[in-house]
């Protein structure tokens, strides 16, 4: 297999040639012929068709000659001498030969013919009728798998190639249609007035695709989660005994284990395209994904382009009608409160302040005091004045502060240790607490659930490990109201 990728393919030659003009005219006119069920084709028919083109007026049957020539030599054409035919000794000497392609290269046309029709622009479809017959293949299935006295291999067989052909086409109709929609020149289109024409279109054909496929999906999943192990083996036997019965001479070498690792990975991509694995996500439910976020961005666009429609719509009507309802009102407080309501606040106040006067992110605006500015003059031209000055020590203020402070944090540590039972708080076993402790806690438990291990330090010194069972819900119930809250068990230690 690895061989077979690092080797030169000599049957692609023809394609970027320096005569490739002639070589692809000539290969194409076989590949039509073989569509036709004709194999061999003489140098004469041949020369014959290429007269009637214009840009071969002047191309001699000695180039054909040596053009047939180097294709045999690409391997894209098998010549074989016409025996039969001769009529002179000169006409046998000459070695008439019949021409057929080979298989390489009438793929590589077919290749081309696609990629021809193809243009641009992905194409693609959404088809309902692949899944059902999908389905209908995987249930035609279990039925042959039923005990039988002898397994119809080739029917099975068929049933194999019907189920796989039913998914590729599911497989490249959906990624090409999916990114046909996801392409820059359709949501270039979609963004234009011009399809708010299509937009009822392509949302019932979204939709219906998604409830197609919601309802089939199910069934095909649960069919292939019913083919176990020992009935996938049964599948793999007869296919591989169907296949090894047609004689072929090239695969002659062909070992049965390799026929087996190959049906074997061919339904495992089935099985995990529609259920996917441990480690990721079914490409059925990538799917049904994605045609729902194109059906929200078709509605995203469309609205969008209604929105534009709107603003350039006259409100003449409206304010006429406006104009109507105040002229009926007769007290002007009335009038006052519709401007409001249709207008709104005419007049705002807009409110400011420098910087909050403490620290604490604990403290309530009714707890502290009044901020005084003083508000300077509107003009570039005014400057303070100002004055030297001493540098003035407060180390007396700060430390004075300092006690304040460790005496706060003395108290709250003992308002804390109030409600610890042996190094530990239960929230569902606390009584009615202040506010402060309440929002110590939450704040505990907060800081402790962003970290890996669930602990977090306190500004007592000490080490907080908090639990949540999220099972159990329970009241925090404090002077200022009740909180329900998962029930948490808050254990101290000493850092």
């Amino acid at each position: 297999m690895v061989e077979n990728t690092m080797k030169k393919v000599v049957e692609a030659s023809y394609l970027t040639a320096e005569k490739a003009w002639s070589y692809r005219t000539i290969l194409r006119f076989f590949f039509i012929q073989h569509e036709r069920m004709r194999d061999y084709i003489t140098p004469e028919e041949i020369f014959n068709y290429l007269k009637d083109i214009s840009e071969f007026q002047t191309y001699t049957e000695e180039q054909l000659h040596l053009d047939l020539a180097q294709l045999v030599k690409w391997n894209n054409l098998i010549a074989r001498q016409d025996m039969g035919n001769a009529k002179t000794i000169e006409e046998y000497k000459k070695k008439r030969f019949r021409y057929q392609c080979t298989p390489y290269t009438v793929e590589i046309e077919r290749m081309l013919q696609s990629l021809e029709k193809l243009g641009d622009s992905f194409k693609g479809s959404l088809e309902r009728t692949q899944f059902d017959r999908l389905l209908q293949a995987l249930i035609q299935l279990e039925k042959e798998l039923a005990p039988k006295p002898q397994p119809n291999n080739e029917e099975i067989a068929q049933i194999w190639d019907d189920i796989f052909s039913y998914f590729r086409n599911i497989r490249r109709n959906t990624a090409d249609y999916i990114a046909y929609i996801n392409s820059e020149k359709t949501e270039e289109q979609m963004q234009t007035e011009a399809f708010l024409v299509y937009k009822n279109q392509f949302t019932a054909y979204l939709r219906d695709f998604i409830v197609s496929l919601q309802k089939t999906s199910m069934q095909i999943q649960q069919r292939l989660t019913e083919l176990n192990d020992e009935k996938c083996a049964q599948i793999y036997e007869a296919v591989m005994q169907h296949k090894l019965s047609i004689p072929r001479l090239e695969d002659a070498g062909l070992s049965k284990e390799e026929l087996l690792e190959e049906h074997v990975d061919l339904w495992q991509s089935l099985y995990q395209w529609f259920l996917g694995s441990p480690n990721h996500q079914s490409e059925l439910d990538m799917l049904q994904l994605q045609t729902n976020e194109m059906i929200r961005r078709i509605t995203r666009y469309v609205q969008r382009i209604g929105e534009r429609h709107q603003n350039f719509r006259s409100r003449r009507k409206d304010y006429l009608h406006l104009a109507k309802w105040f002229s009926g009102l007769e007290d002007i407080r009335e009038a006052h409160k519709l401007s409001a309501v249709v207008f709104g606040t005419i007049e705002t106040r807009h409110m400011m302040s420098e910087a909050m006067p403490t620290e604490d992110i604990y403290a309530d605006v009714w707890d502290i005091k009044p901020l005084e500015l003083t508000i300077k003059p509107r003009t570039n031209r005014y400057r303070e004045k100002t004055k030297p000055g001493a540098i003035i020590g407060n180390q007396a203020e700060k430390e004075t502060m300092r006690k304040l402070y460790l005496l706060q944090l003395e108290e709250e540590k003992q308002l804390i240790q109030k409600y610890m039972k042996n190094n530990r708080i239960q929230i569902s076993e606390l009584p009615v607490i202040e506010p402060f402790v309440r929002k110590m806690l939450l704040t505990w438990i907060g800081k402790s659930m962003a970290t890996k291990e669930q602990k977090v330090k306190t500004d007592f010194g000490m080490t907080v490990k908090v639990t949540l069972d999220e099972h159990n819900r329970v009241y925090l119930r404090s002077e200022d109201g009740m909180l329900e809250m998962p029930d948490a068990e808050l254990i101290f230690s000493e850092s």
